[in-house]
């Protein structure tokens, strides 16, 4: 027997705007709908017009929906899928580029950090130890698609120095470089897919206001070679709004 339903503690901005993101994802709402004026919603919802435009900045901001002057606020066609690193990997090694339609990369970053704990559980070194970080934003025409770091073990920086330089690399991804350089390629990667409310560092790195609140998808990607160590671990921090979408043949 269930209980009484959960109450919605959320603040009423971020109920309004879960109202209307639910219609757009159930697709209750189709791109060129019209949500309705700042002033209705306020009426509707019975808040402040300031709270009303909140909710509607805060889909804004998550590309699902925009302003036209003189129109309102309209629903936007569903952004482009958010990739994985196994995606994004194999898109390279067919076309030397890891960007999709109508992508580009930017905030290119690299350096020898100290390695977090989840990142050095995952690399099996101590939290602390030497390791490569590079990170980069991808970007489209509806804004962020995801920001994507890359950890690579330490070891490489020796036989690839371009992988701890801010620049973006030439040639193929960082595996490309690793697999020529040392003869270690890819043979098992193992993606994972999580959500979450955005973190403060989450809305520092997609460009977002601080006092957003959002879910956003996580994805993250083992590189393994022959032996079972990890070359790289991805880790992809998805922008509020994007879906993630696969296609797969069907065997008859």
């Amino acid at each position: 027997m269930s209980g009484p339903p959960r109450a919605d503690n959320r603040p009423p901005y971020a109920r309004i705007a879960g109202h209307y993101r639910d219609m757009i994802s159930s697709g209750e709402l189709s791109p060129g709908d019209l949500l309705p004026s700042i002033k209705t919603l306020a009426t509707q919802w019975e808040v402040s017009t300031a709270t009303a435009d909140r909710a509607m900045r805060l889909l804004r901001e998550e590309k699902l929906v925009q302003g036209i002057p003189g129109v309102g606020t309209e629903v936007m066609a569903r952004p482009i899928s958010l990739s994985s690193g196994t995606e994004r990997h194999d898109r390279s090694r067919k076309t030397q580029s890891s960007w999709g339609v109508g992508e580009r990369s930017s905030g290119h970053t690299a350096g020898i950090v100290e390695a977090p704990e989840d990142v050095a559980d995952v690399l099996g070194i101590s939290p602390g130890d030497n390791v490569i970080r590079r990170s980069r934003v991808y970007r489209d025409g509806h804004g962020i698609v995801s920001h994507s770091t890359s950890w690579i073990p330490a070891e490489f920086a020796q036989a690839v120095p371009e992988l701890a330089r801010s620049e973006r690399l030439k040639g193929g991804l960082s595996l490309d470089l690793i697999a020529r350089a040392t003869g270690r390629h890819v043979v098992e990667r193992v993606d994972e897919e999580t959500a979450r409310i955005a973190t403060a560092h989450d809305l520092e790195l997609l460009d977002l206001e601080a006092d957003t609140v959002a879910a956003i998808l996580v994805l993250t990607t083992r590189f393994l070679d022959a032996d079972g160590e990890v070359l790289e671990y991805g880790v992809d921090l998805g922008a509020p709004g994007r879906t993630r979408r696969t296609t797969s043949e069907v065997q008859q």
